[in-house]
């Protein structure tokens, strides 16, 4: 069943006829409903479009947010073959928060890296929604490495409200990880390309999304921090979150605008979650796209290429 975000209370209710309708009929045959369920459906698909034509950046963070939009593990599942998850960074333990491995995309040879947030409770908690630890940079640097070893072409979709932030973390050098973590996507002699699928939050999702080149989902988001916690250093109250997506600049159009991000993929009316296939075809196509662009480039170009990209947005910021 679909969750309705708190904007989308004008839709919900559009629906929610359509869908009593629909049971009234197939209760009773000889109840017409087919004319009123075709008028209220083309009323709530131009609510739809105009609700998202005009999306505020804080309605993109929920968007962004939603626990409906397909996940890492779904872009895996629609887009790869024979994934084979390696495990561990050799140095501590698993971290399942961040998942990594190869894979064939159109049978080629791949490396995939990213966040995986879970769907329900169990998974949620098994991945620890998607917010890192050390090991799992440090996981993503040993994948990173045998990709390069091997010439193999680096993904990484991104999707995490930040790494984790807790005591064992820090303890473990969660900021020394993160660092190598960004090095290493900078340092990599195979082409990388780097997708935020939702939420792109501080240095958990930099340290996956350093790549010759980024994309993002249309209403996906790219922070240096949550609007909640911004709000609550800035403006001393998390109330202000509204406030603060604004002055951040974090939607796809804003940092497509400062050249932060290299693209954007357009996202289905109502967002990912609304059509979740639809959306990882498109990915899929961004995916293709980048591969046949980077097939015949040296090392020392993509390199040249990489570095060239970050130091104009260095000029462009300053």
């Amino acid at each position: 069943m679909l969750s309705y975000l708190d904007f989308e209370k004008p839709i919900a209710e559009l629906e929610g006829k359509i869908a009593e309708l629909k049971s009234l009929s197939s209760e009773d045959e000889a109840v017409g409903t087919e004319e009123e369920v075709s008028r209220l459906q083309a009323k709530a698909d131009d609510a739809l479009v105009e609700i998202y034509k005009k999306l505020t950046p804080f309605q993109k963070v929920q968007v962004a947010r939603h626990p409906q939009r397909p996940h890492f593990s779904d872009y895996i599942k629609g887009l790869f073959k024979d994934f084979i998850p390696l495990s561990g960074d050799r140095k501590f333990g698993e971290d399942a928060a961040i998942q990594a491995g190869f894979a064939r995309f159109n049978g080629k040879p791949v490396a995939i890296i990213g966040q995986e947030k879970g769907a329900d409770t169990k998974s949620r908690l098994k991945h620890n929604f998607g917010m890192a630890r050390p090991e799992g940079y440090r996981k993503a640097v040993r994948i990173m490495d045998m990709a390069d070893r091997f010439n193999i072409p680096v993904i990484y979709l991104v999707d995490t409200s930040g790494a984790y932030p807790g005591v064992g973390a820090e303890e473990r050098g969660q900021a020394e990880a993160i660092a190598k973590s960004t090095e290493k996507c900078l340092d990599l002699g195979v082409p990388n390309l780097a997708i935020i699928i939702g939420e792109g939050g501080s240095g958990g999702a930099i340290a996956i999304a350093s790549a010759n080149r980024v994309l993002m989902l249309e209403h996906a988001i790219y922070s240096v921090i949550s609007p909640e916690a911004g709000a609550s250093i800035l403006f001393r109250d998390a109330g202000r979150a509204k406030d603060m997506a604004i002055a951040q600049k974090i939607t796809a159009k804003d940092l497509s605008k400062f050249k932060v991000i290299d693209g954007i993929i357009t996202e289905p009316v109502g967002g990912a979650h609304r059509n979740s296939k639809q959306m990882i075809n498109s990915v899929g196509q961004e995916i293709t796209k980048f591969l046949s662009d980077f097939e015949d480039i040296s090392k020392e170009d993509i390199l040249a290429k990489r570095e060239e990209k970050f130091l104009q947005m260095g000029e462009l910021l300053s």
